[in-house]
């Protein structure tokens, strides 16, 4: 099976073709230098030359905050650039799966949006990222949509390093504590997306780590697992103000990966002791 991955220089991406790699998949990850996804054309040429199998689109313009001041730009990104490749999957009949967010959700209420819970998006981000899961719909037959929240992976930055980069000058950190969903490790996501990529079993998919939790809670968590003496103080969102608006609850049921028997990702708080572990033993590594 020949799989085209987008966004392979990102942490999701990079973990996917991985993954495909070692169970004996033919993975081609591909970043922005190797063709624009806002170019129709490019798209169209690396695709029809490459005849994938399946498209695995990583992909995307990610950065929340600056997406409120360049729509245009993230806009191009998040819905252009996956209308170009969903036409472009349906002219070779690929697989698609399209990742995308929490953020499609208005974060109202306290119980776990279900997949099929209409989607109301609050910001330019969130946006474009439920624009590209109704062009998937309406272009493709063969589609599996992911929706996921609060990724970390070793390929990049993320709020995982953000927190350990703190802790080496910071005693006591204010860290958010009323916004609550799952974080989301690539390992654990990567290995799900490869199996699944290779069934019929179409449709909207939740697929975070298991539990729930604040920031302030990931914080601690990841303070206690690296030994790092930090308090953390929890604080209302309004007292962290940033220029795109958090969803409140990023809490996403799971039950579709049940009823169409995938397993579920480990707990986040397995995610984190793994992950750390072994961002640990590479610097130990580097450092030798």
């Amino acid at each position: 099976m020949k799989i085209l991955v987008t966004g392979y220089t990102g942490q999701l991406g990079n973990d996917v073709v991985k993954q495909g790699e070692n169970v004996g998949l033919t993975m081609i990850g591909v970043g922005s230098t190797d063709f624009d996804i806002a170019q129709k054309d490019q798209v169209f040429s690396y695709v029809e030359n490459l005849q994938p199998d399946a498209i695995i689109h990583c992909a995307a313009y990610t950065a929340v905050d600056k997406a409120e001041d360049d729509i245009e730009t993230c806009n191009k990104v998040n819905i252009n650039g996956t209308q170009y490749l969903a036409l472009a999957a349906a002219k070779c009949d690929a697989k698609f799966i399209y990742i995308s967010t929490d953020y499609v959700f208005d974060g109202k209420g306290r119980e776990p949006f279900k997949e099929n819970h209409i989607p109301n998006p609050i910001g330019a981000y969130g946006k474009s990222k439920f624009a590209g899961e109704q062009l998937v719909q309406s272009i493709l037959d063969k589609w599996f949509i992911i929706r996921i929240s609060w990724v970390f992976g070793h390929n990049g930055n993320n709020f995982i390093k953000t927190m350990l980069r703190l802790s080496e000058t910071k005693q006591q950190l204010n860290v958010v504590g009323d916004q609550f969903g799952s974080p989301t490790y690539t390992e654990d996501l990567a290995r799900l997306l490869i199996n699944m990529v290779q069934t019929e079993k179409y449709g909207i998919y939740h697929a975070s780590n298991e539990g729930f939790c604040n920031w302030a809670e990931f914080a601690e968590e990841v303070f206690q697992v690296a030994g790092k003496d930090v308090k953390v103080t929890a604080i209302a969102s309004e007292e962290y103000p940033t220029r795109a608006v958090r969803p409140k609850n990023s809490k996403m049921s799971k039950q579709f990966l049940v009823d169409n028997g995938f397993e579920r990702l480990p707990h986040w708080k397995d995610a984190v002791k793994r992950y750390v572990t072994d961002l640990t033993k590479n610097e130990v590594q580097s450092n030798e």
